[in-house]
């Protein structure tokens, strides 16, 4: 068998990952915030790259379909009477027409008047809510206490959690502290009877028998429900409790009422997390029987080419220094360039695919989430022609506020279950129909998940009840016997 070199030509298309691409794919799959972050330090990386003021009166242009780059010609600044592709490969000619470039890449973004003209009071910016440590350490500072008790009841207050449970035990906070244990378990007991009452509790009996005895004059068998019998408090099984402590099952009863309004977590009420307001990246609006959809780019900064370099190259004289400058610049003008063509890209794609969102939902913002269509990304990607990953990025952490509220992109995607009738339903209208059954349900008799079943299927709905149950915990809803309820 004989071997033999050929030469065959062959050809074929391949996606080079240009680094104006991946520039591109990163700043889709970013948030709002992470985006303005993102320019925010490309606005101080780069000194060719500036923001436009407010005060300045300069028309924002979206640029045309072929892009174009500016040149820096090899000896003089000044115009040329062609421009040259951006290629994202960084090979571009050695020229560049700056005026024709501030035509193309004007200042990026579209001011809209904000609706609260008076703007945000400074009162709810400067203002710092305490802490449970805060809390708890004033609290301590008040109490007459020793130098090496203050120590000890620093250290307890140290190892509390957010919800206000101990997570160290005696023993290790009294070596620690070099002391002994009786003066910890001392200590522990002045930090237990601190505001919030519970506090400082080594696990939930112990929480809720804190807050029994700071109530004083309750029930007695209050506490001895709590000690004794909490795995059938948890399960609402009144009547055992009833049956082993020899009482009615209406005394019962009156002391779970009591027991029902103490806080299982009495520290989450200094722990809640800051609510962050969201910014939705787009608007629908209702015009007659249309909707229009508006870009947010309040707030977006608006980009453009220092012209001042200009002035810098046309007074540079030939030289190796020179030389070094203009290839400076020339990366510099070609980040900038690609930075400002991939947000214009990126607002292009987001408002491409919310039209499509909105054109397949359509019934969805007319009439309500019981007419939200099942909808996968393949839909739209054929819609637009794009690829399902590109899709993928664009609904993830961009929100839209319209008429029926405010989403994220991602929300309209869900799978399709079928009605009697062949037509489909969203998931989430399913999920829907079954919040609003237990919603208006009795709550000494709750609906089971074998009621739900029965009562979605005379609505047209065929669903198991094993995805009833899904559903169900999905949505953090307990099973009917947890949810009934006896007074």
């Amino acid at each position: 068998m004989a071997f033999e070199l050929k030469q065959n030509l062959k050809l074929s298309q391949q996606l080079i990952m240009t680094p104006q691409l991946q520039q591109a794919i990163k700043l889709l799959q970013l948030s709002r915030l992470e985006m303005m972050d993102m320019i925010n330090q490309e606005l101080e990386e780069n000194p060719l790259l500036e923001e436009v003021s407010t005060s300045e009166e300069i028309v924002p242009e979206m640029p045309a379909e072929n892009d174009t780059i500016l040149a820096l010609e090899n000896e003089d600044i000044k115009p040329v009477d062609h421009t040259v592709e951006i290629t994202g490969e960084g090979d571009g000619r050695d020229e560049f027409d700056w005026n024709n470039y501030l035509e193309d890449y004007g200042p990026m973004g579209v001011s809209y008047q904000r609706a609260d003209e008076e703007g945000t009071s400074w009162d709810n910016l400067l203002t710092k809510t305490p802490s449970l440590t805060d809390h708890l350490m004033w609290q301590l500072k008040l109490s007459p206490l020793t130098d090496e008790e203050m120590r000890v009841g620093e250290q307890i207050i140290g190892n509390i959690d957010q919800n206000g449970y101990l997570q160290a035990t005696i023993e290790e906070i009294a070596a620690q502290e070099h002391a002994s244990a009786g003066l910890v378990e001392s200590v522990l007991v002045v930090i237990q009877s601190f505001d919030p009452p519970g506090i400082a509790a080594r696990n939930l009996k112990e929480c809720l028998l804190i807050q029994a005895r700071l109530l004083g004059g309750v029930d007695p068998l209050v506490p001895l429900i709590i000690e004794e019998h909490l795995k059938d408090l948890e399960i609402k099984n009144y009547q055992q409790i009833a049956r082993k402590l020899k009482v009615s099952i209406e005394e019962v009863v009156q002391a779970v009422q009591v027991i029902s309004n103490m806080d299982p977590k009495p520290g989450s009420v200094y722990n809640e997390e800051r609510v962050q307001s969201i910014i939705p990246d787009v608007y629908v609006y209702r015009s007659g029987d249309d909707y229009k959809i508006v870009l947010n780019d309040d707030g977006m900064p608006r980009l453009r080419i220092s012209n001042f370099y200009r002035e810098i190259m046309a007074g540079m004289d030939g030289g190796r220094d020179s030389d070094t400058g203009r290839k400076y610049i020339k990366e510099r003008v070609q980040s900038a360039t690609w930075l400002i063509k991939s947000i214009q890209q990126r607002q292009k794609t987001i408002f491409k695919v919310t039209e499509s969102i909105v054109n397949h939902q359509r019934n969805f913002f007319d009439k309500g989430i019981n007419y939200l269509k099942p909808l996968v990304l393949r839909d739209i990607a054929m819609d637009v022609d794009m690829h399902e990953s590109t899709i993928s990025r664009v609904v993830t952490n961009k929100y839209m506020q319209s008429p029926a509220g405010l989403f994220e992109l991602k929300y309209f995607f869900s799978s399709g279950l079928s009605r009697n009738n062949g037509e489909n339903i969203a998931s989430k209208s399913v999920k829907e129909e079954i919040r609003k059954l237990i919603a208006e349900e009795n709550a000494k008799k709750p609906l089971s998940d074998n009621d739900i079943v029965a009562l979605l299927k005379a609505s047209g709905i065929s669903i198991a009840r094993r995805t009833v149950a899904k559903y169900r915990e999905m949505m953090n809803i307990l099973p009917s016997s947890r949810r009934r309820k006896f007074f």
